[in-house]
């Protein structure tokens, strides 16, 4: 079969088929007379381990670890588990490191006021600092409003002058109230 019929049965797309057998994860397919890819019903198995492989996070080093005990018959089952068991600690860590920046996320968001003052202590700890922006004013450097907060403040300042100012022009009272509010 051809490699778009070994694609269909396999649900690998052939830039991906193209992909592993280039860096020898799976066999390169024969060639036809026509130099056309060749696949066999075995090479479709093979492709279907390996996407079921990857969607389980297993890496391309493992994978090729698996397929070859898969193709071993007098592979010990303990070293399957012990590759299995590998990863399995090794989500264990992401998960433990994405619960960890969800915990900051938020924590931070719960800080941030979300409102027009140009305190953010997302961004303050962002930029790795412990010094909010009302002290850096206070300390006279200058500092413009942060991004999330110049949103929030042109929003409740459109308001405003949409209340008060005619339609033209709008854009210039927004871009006042904007400044007066940092």
């Amino acid at each position: 079969m051809n490699i778009g019929t070994a694609s269909q049965r396999s649900g690998v797309p052939a830039k991906t088929i193209r992909y592993y057998e280039s860096i020898g994860l799976v066999r390169s397919a024969d060639r036809r007379a026509n130099n056309y890819r060749d696949y066999s019903d075995r090479d479709v198995e093979t492709l279907r381990f390996v996407a079921r492989a990857r969607k389980l996070g297993f890496s391309v080093k493992q994978c090729s670890v698996l397929l070859a005990l898969w193709h071993d018959r007098g592979r010990a089952s303990h070293d399957v588990k012990a590759v299995a068991l590998s990863h399995v600690e090794e989500i264990d860590q992401r998960i433990a490191e994405l619960e960890s920046m969800r915990r900051l996320l938020v924590d931070l968001t719960a800080r941030c006021q979300g409102d027009s003052r140009p305190d953010c202590p997302i961004l303050d700890d962002l930029a790795g600092s412990r010094v909010t922006h009302s002290q850096r004013s206070a300390a006279g450097e200058s500092g413009s409003i942060p991004p999330c907060h110049a949103v929030a403040g042109a929003r409740s300042a459109s308001r405003s002058s949409a209340r008060s100012a005619p339609s033209r022009g709008g854009g210039r009272s927004l871009r006042r109230a904007v400044s007066r509010s940092s």
